[in-house]
């Protein structure tokens, strides 16, 4: 079965390191990783922020204060997936660092995470969603040559 069809614009903020952070998302990257879990056509805009950036939009749009490693507004899901994707370069390579994975490899869970919220996943709504989900994005990405995020394989 072929992977759904992407249209997707990706861009990156005003970042101090903004060289190390494309160079971990070239664009066919970036392609790929949404691609594999999409489950219909869709157009996505991803874009690279700073904290400053990250937490504006967490605080204005979720209520909550700080940057945090991705948003997704999503805002249709039929006939077409279109969504914005907001990843925080700071928060992105910090967990990096903490969790000993490559700044691609993060990048690449975040990716899938986010777009798994564009079309309606969600973790927050209990422990089985959140078993749910986790599942499917260890399963995308062990399909991407990613190992599990979550550190059970």
């Amino acid at each position: 079965m072929p992977l759904p069809a992407l249209s997707l614009s990706l861009q990156f903020g005003d970042l101090p390191d903004a060289a190390l952070h494309r160079a971990a998302l070239p664009r066919h990257k970036v392609i790929r990783c949404i691609r594999h879990a999409l489950e219909a056509d869709a157009e996505i805009t991803v874009r690279i922020v700073d904290a400053e950036e990250g937490q504006a939009l967490n605080r204005d749009y979720r209520g909550k204060d700080y940057a945090t490693n991705v948003l997704t507004f999503d805002y249709a899901t039929e006939p077409m997936v279109m969504a914005d994707l907001v990843l925080c370069a700071p928060v992105v390579a910090r967990e990096a660092k903490e969790l000993k994975k490559s700044l691609a490899d993060h990048y690449a869970h975040l990716l899938v995470h986010g777009t798994l919220h564009a079309q309606g996943w969600d973790h927050e709504t209990g422990e089985e969603d959140a078993e749910a989900m986790e599942a499917r994005e260890t399963e995308i990405l062990a399909g991407l040559g990613v190992a599990d995020p979550y550190g059970r394989g």
